[in-house]
């Protein structure tokens, strides 16, 4: 129960349990006081009445009690924190990491649907906002009515009266809180999209500072980026005022419940039916639990804000993941494609509609066509970064729906006009094809990428560190190092997406001298915006609206007049 709840792990929930447990340990042991300060003034009462001094005798008893009261509290608290902060850290870590491996399972569809900012604030934001509440609130409140259960029974038990005037306004109290409960859900949910929204903000602004200032439009952009930051305050002043309102009124009735005590007590000792030391201990009692309970009423306010944070995280755990066999070995590396539908939304026009041929093992296969026609979706298809709709997508004779990704892309290599690098070396940012190369087969890739020119000129070398996503870098020397991965990578078949577009006419022939090393003997899937660069492949795939237009040579299609020879006519005008 406590697993599906709260979004736990076996184990977060296991130690969940033990630590509301050990909570109510502590508070059964802090009860211990009032039964030995009542006992001690039962003891001076009977003397009183009886001339006896009975304390001066049991002086030792009472010393050596105490010490171990002491001891008791003090070992009952130590185990209350190893069993809550401890294990509270020790789950949130691995909730990251577990929404992190939850995240590398998913399509690339999801995160077509999600906003980073999103992701990122629930890995993170979330996971650190569930510590406290893990760590402290839910087991000191779940302990605490464990607690209220128990010493309920023994209550009722010693003097039904008096256990009630004790009992009854802490239902009440949580009655109150648990009505706030929605209007302080929706201030925590509405707390989080201005935040979000501010985040998106700020880092929008970040990413495009460069083009804001030469477009003059700072000024009016931090206008707007003012009014998202505003909106955070007044979203985070309401999620104080409801919940902080509700807490108030809950407070409230406990205090009633101590006057409750106070006038029925009251008006029982002077009837003769209740004794004073029993009016006294109902008295200590009822102040040592509404004090736990005025803390557990602020905690309760603070889970239901976590919730939302728990809904989140459960709602990314529901994803649907691809899955597949982890060994994956075909019969070659021919990639086929069978009447293949695909659309990015379902409520949307397809992107393509019953699309199928076979790019062969040994040759380049280049996919052409005016742009939306389907070319780079059909080579996202091929690695499995989408699942088709319907048809079926064979590599080797094995349907990739059949392959978990992370096998099936051991096979490629792949090279996108969008390079994104790590804010690493030169070196570390190649490895990255192959994390077990050798420095020696890191620099010969390196080599034939034609990376060398540029290399030498960084302040030391293939140890420079290259910024943010390669921010040191021109678009054509980004681009040679994604080269060098996809040539350390060494995959049977090889992605291009306008490999040489960010290039100037020298780094495009020293690249193309490289990618011939590359596609030597490979199964190649070519991305064609400049029809030039694609006139030795072997074969085109002209796609126009999500179909096969034509498919042929570049010599046979040119003789076809139609669109593949208009594309031609057009680019060469």
């Amino acid at each position: 129960m406590l697993k599906k709840l709260f979004a736990l792990s076996d184990k977060g929930a296991k130690d969940l349990k033990d630590g509301i447990l050990a909570c109510a340990f502590y508070n059964l042991c802090t009860m211990i006081p009032v039964v030995i300060l009542v006992k001690i003034i039962s003891e001076l009462l009977k003397a009183v009445e009886t001339g006896e001094i009975l304390l001066q005798e049991k002086k030792a008893f009472y010393l050596i009690a105490t010490v171990i009261l002491f001891l008791l509290i003090f070992i009952s608290q130590w185990i209350q924190y190893q069993k809550t902060y401890t294990v509270a850290y020790a789950e949130s870590k691995n909730r990251r990491f577990v929404l992190a491996e939850k995240l590398r399972r998913l399509p690339l569809s999801f995160f077509g649907n999600k906003n980073i900012a999103d992701l990122t604030t629930t890995i993170m934001g979330d996971c650190t906002a569930l510590e406290k509440t893990f760590s402290n609130a839910i087991p000191t409140l779940f302990g605490t009515v464990l607690t209220f259960c128990l010493i309920s029974v023994g209550l009722l038990i010693t003097d039904w009266r008096m256990g009630l005037c004790i009992l009854f306004p802490v239902p009440l109290a949580g009655l109150v809180l648990l009505m706030a409960k929605k209007s302080q859900q929706k201030a925590e949910s509405d707390n989080l999209e201005a935040k979000r929204s501010a985040y998106d903000g700020v880092q929008e602004y970040l990413d495009t500072i460069s083009e804001l200032k030469s477009s003059c439009l700072t000024e009016d952009y931090l206008s707007g980026l003012e009014k998202k930051l505003d909106t955070v305050v007044q979203c985070s002043f309401r999620n104080e005022v409801v919940p902080g309102s509700a807490l108030t009124a809950a407070q409230f009735i406990l205090r009633f419940g101590l006057v409750a005590v106070l006038l029925v007590g009251g008006i029982l000792v002077g009837k003769g039916t209740l004794s004073v030391v029993m009016f006294l201990m109902f008295i200590l009692v009822a102040g040592r639990i509404y004090d736990p309970f005025s803390s557990c009423f602020m905690m309760l306010a603070e889970i239901f804000s976590a919730m939302v944070s728990v809904n989140r995280m459960k709602e990314m755990e529901s994803e649907t993941e691809q899955t597949g066999d982890s060994a994956f070995n075909p019969q070659g590396y021919d990639i086929t494609f069978k009447d293949v539908h695909f659309a990015y939304d379902k409520d949307e026009k397809e992107i393509l509609s019953g699309i199928s041929f076979t790019a062969k093992e040994g040759e380049v296969t280049a996919l052409a066509g005016p742009s939306g026609s389907g070319k780079s979706t059909v080579s996202k298809l091929a690695a499995r970064f989408w699942d088709a709709d319907s048809g079926q997508i064979l590599i080797g004779g094995v349907d990739i729906r059949t392959v978990e990704p992370e096998a099936l892309l051991k096979k490629f290599s792949v090279v996108f006009q969008d390079v994104l690098l790590f804010d690493e070396s030169v070196m570390e940012n190649i490895r990255l094809g192959r994390k077990d190369a050798t420095d020696e087969e890191v620099l010969a890739a390196a080599r034939a990428a034609q990376c060398e020119e540029f290399v030498a000129k960084l302040p030391q070398g293939y140890q420079t560190n290259i910024g943010e996503n390669g921010s040191m870098l021109s678009g054509g020397q980004r681009q040679r190092i994604s080269i060098a991965r996809a040539l350390l990578k060494d995959a049977p078949i090889v992605l291009l997406d306008e490999a040489t577009a960010s290039m100037d006419a020298e780094s495009e022939t020293l690249v193309q001298n490289a990618l011939s090393v590359l596609l030597n003997h490979k199964t190649v899937l070519v991305i064609a915006h400049r029809l030039r660069t694609i006139a030795n492949a072997d074969k085109v795939i002209v796609l126009d609206n999500g179909k096969i237009s034509e498919e042929g040579t570049p010599e046979e299609l040119e003789q076809k007049n139609g669109l593949y020879q208009k594309l031609v006519t057009i680019q060469n005008a």
